[in-house]
């Protein structure tokens, strides 16, 4: 099984920490040359400094705030300017949890542009070179919500699945030019979005009670770490996967009830 992505360019967003960083190991532990994206230029500099570079890898970074797609169109033209991109992984942070009747008109636009736009200006960057290559992988990092609605994530519930059916209309426009687009799914997993979530629902006096809810939720029984979500994007991301396009795939321990 090739799962080689030597001399493969890849973009990965939001990958300072949590599920990005662990994927971007993954991908430079294959071969990749990796370009991280994120806000924060310290942190990004100091994640450049965890990626492995025993293949002869170059790695590098760019700084945008995916609250501004401005920032993001400004970032990747820069990048698609001096390297083709073969590889896309659409990651960023998730809307603040709550009921959707508390939210307000402008959480959503906010959480619409942050996710779905952003996307749709990184993808149409890369797809000239990916075409070019006759080979592409888009990956995005959404949510099990996608399968079924989460409770207390009215906003987040909302705009994953519009960024799900809005892959899966691109997955069938470009699978002629050998371009896969596929969604991954986390469920619990440790990362700070967990920690935030843990506490939202929760004081201190009962956060243990709180998680062991949550773990008993897991038919696995426990919490996801950000390295196995990062192994099945890997996988989506490789010459493996050349024929699996346009799904969702939950990495979740078992607790998405959908089929």
């Amino acid at each position: 099984m090739n799962l080689s992505l030597l001399n493969k360019n890849a973009v990965i967003c939001g990958s300072t920490q949590g599920i990005g960083l662990a994927t971007a190991t993954i991908l430079a532990s294959l071969g990749a040359n990796c370009i991280l994206i994120a806000r924060n230029e310290e942190s990004l500099i100091n994640a450049l400094k965890e990626l492995p570079l025993t293949q002869g890898q170059q790695h590098a970074y760019a700084v945008a705030d995916f609250s501004s797609p401005a920032s993001v169109e400004a970032a990747i033209q820069k990048i698609v300017a001096n390297q083709q991109i073969e590889i896309l992984i659409n990651n960023s942070g998730g809307p603040k949890p709550g009921p959707i009747t508390d939210a307000l008109t402008s959480d959503f636009e906010q959480a619409f542009s942050q996710h779905l736009i952003c996307n749709h200006l990184l993808v149409n960057a890369v797809l000239p070179g990916m075409k070019n290559a006759r080979y592409g992988r888009i990956i995005n990092i959404i949510s099990t919500s996608v399968k079924t609605p989460l409770p207390n994530l009215g906003v987040s519930n909302t705009i994953r699945a519009a960024v799900a059916s809005w892959a899966k209309t691109l997955s069938n426009e470009v699978g002629q030019y050998n371009i896969t687009v596929n969604n991954v799914l986390p469920g619990l997993t440790h990362t700070m979005r967990y920690t935030k979530l843990l506490d939202s629902l929760s004081d201190t006096a009962n956060k243990a009670e709180v998680e062991q809810g949550l773990i008993n939720s897991v038919p696995m029984q426990r919490i996801g770490k950000p390295e196995e979500i990062g192994n099945v994007i890997a996988f989506l991301a490789s010459p493996a996967a050349s024929y699996v396009t346009g799904i969702s795939i939950p990495v979740d321990g078992g607790r998405t009830p959908a089929i």
